[in-house]
């Protein structure tokens, strides 16, 4: 595939698809994780199955086993095997520090879960510094729906991941994605909402024809995204309690790539209603439009520094896809990207210091980190064809599509490259990944 070939893939796609929108009800398929790479140089933490006292009627969700699932999945902690713990406690009483201290581990998780009267579950968890030999954090949790458990774990993962980097954790986060499958020998399209270690996949919509980049707004209760629904390209914007669903870009020509501001007062767009395809900026109360860009070179992918004062982008009005940066205050545009012929979908960290994007290669095409700071430039990916690349809310894993045996699926590299995952359905292929942002 040439360069060419693969820029203009988006152009085409807003161009000659169709779109037909419906809502619809299917049983949930969760993303199947496959973790491709640990580092060895994770830190071993303990892990103890939570104390569960009736045997004849085990809770739901295996609380230490997610727990454990996400700490591994940062690639920074590695959960000490199951059958390696030398006892099972539940309270602080109960620990024998000297056989924890020989284990390796300088952290345990320990906790117990019971069902009450309600058919609800009240959870206890106390994460405990092995040498020190006292509690660090304790928490209780009452009256929690079997449907929450899981959501549980990710805010215990949340705690201790801070804890232990001084990092906000992301685990508690949903990410939003496009499933294709076939039906009868057709494509069908879903765009979908699962937690970030892509359980509880919920599908928001379905169409014949593609659905494209789904953007979540700050507060991460609606998404705006693209479809094809009366012929041609529109943006809609959607809320996620399925309340409000409306078209807010119907113009002549190419509506596409929609990205909220840090604020949720702004969209950007990429409009060729005056012709060439350019970045403009919406304001969501008024409806005004505020042009950004006047090329004849395809503008599109912006996405908005953390600051909300400007807007990274992809062009090729250099002869060639490249990134660049517009100042919203004072019109200045420049170019970040000069490592390759071929860099696009800019994505900015939260912290504003890195700008991941897509470098074409003689290897393809791979997810690449711009530090701003320092300028240094590297690929962090060894996949083909990776496309979208989405920052996790607290900057520590970029989310990003790619093709495995021909495949189209979703995969996460931690930041600092030591782990990444693949995250596939069984029934599909999986595009347009998008990270939401905190939920409180």
């Amino acid at each position: 595939m040439s360069i060419y070939r693969h820029m203009n893939r988006f152009v085409y796609r807003l161009v000659v698809l169709t779109f037909l929108l419906s809502w619809f009800s299917v049983a949930k398929a969760d993303l199947t994780i496959e973790i491709d790479h640990s580092s060895t140089n994770a830190t071993p933490i303990a892990i103890v199955p939570f104390e569960w006292k009736d045997p004849n009627d085990a809770p739901p969700q295996d609380l230490a086993q997610i727990i454990g699932a996400d700490l591994d999945r940062s690639g920074k902690f590695r959960p000490v095997d199951d059958a390696k713990l030398p006892a099972r406690p539940s309270k602080l009483e109960d620990i024998n520090f000297p056989d924890w201290r020989a284990l390796g581990a300088d952290n345990m998780l320990i906790g117990s879960i019971q069902k009450n009267a309600q058919g609800n579950y009240d959870i206890e968890m106390r994460f405990i510094d092995i040498l020190r030999q006292e509690q660090v954090i304790g928490k209780k949790w009452t009256n929690i729906p079997a449907r929450l458990l899981r959501q549980v774990a990710h805010v215990i993962s949340d705690m201790l991941y801070k804890e232990l980097t001084g990092i906000r954790g992301a685990y508690n986060t949903k990410i939003a994605y496009v499933v294709v499958r076939k039906v009868d020998g057709k494509r069908q399209y879903s765009l979908e909402i699962a937690d970030s270690d892509g359980f509880n996949a919920q599908p928001i919509l379905k169409s014949s024809e593609p659905i494209m980049s789904p953007s979540w707004s700050p507060d991460g209760k609606q998404l705006a995204y693209v479809s094809f629904e009366n012929g041609r390209s529109e943006i809609v914007l959607q809320s996620l309690d399925g309340k409000m669903r409306k078209i807010i870009a119907k113009f002549k020509g190419i509506n596409g790539a929609p990205a909220w501001s840090p604020d949720g007062k702004n969209l950007a767009l990429t409009l060729s209603k005056d012709g060439s395809a350019d970045i403009y900026i919406m304001n969501m109360k008024t409806g005004k439009l505020r042009r950004i860009t006047r090329n004849l070179a395809i503008e599109t992918e912006s996405t908005w520094a953390p600051n909300g004062h400007s807007l990274f982008f992809n062009s090729d009005r250099r002869g060639q896809p490249q990134i660049f940066q517009a100042f919203l205050d004072t019109g200045e545009i420049r170019r970040i990207s000069f490592i390759g012929r071929y860099n696009s979908n800019p994505a900015v960290s939260p912290d504003g210091r890195y700008v991941a994007m897509i470098n074409g290669n003689n290897n393809g095409f791979n997810v690449a980190l711009l530090d701003l700071y320092t300028n240094d430039f590297r690929l962090m990916t060894k996949t083909y064809l990776d496309e979208s690349p989405s920052f996790s809310p607290n900057g520590e894993m970029i989310l990003y599509a790619m093709n495995k045996n021909g495949k189209a699926r979703l995969a996460v590299v931690s930041i600092d490259n030591s782990v990444t995952q693949v995250l596939s359905v069984k029934d599909g292929e999986v595009r347009a990944p998008s990270w939401g942002p905190y939920l409180n």
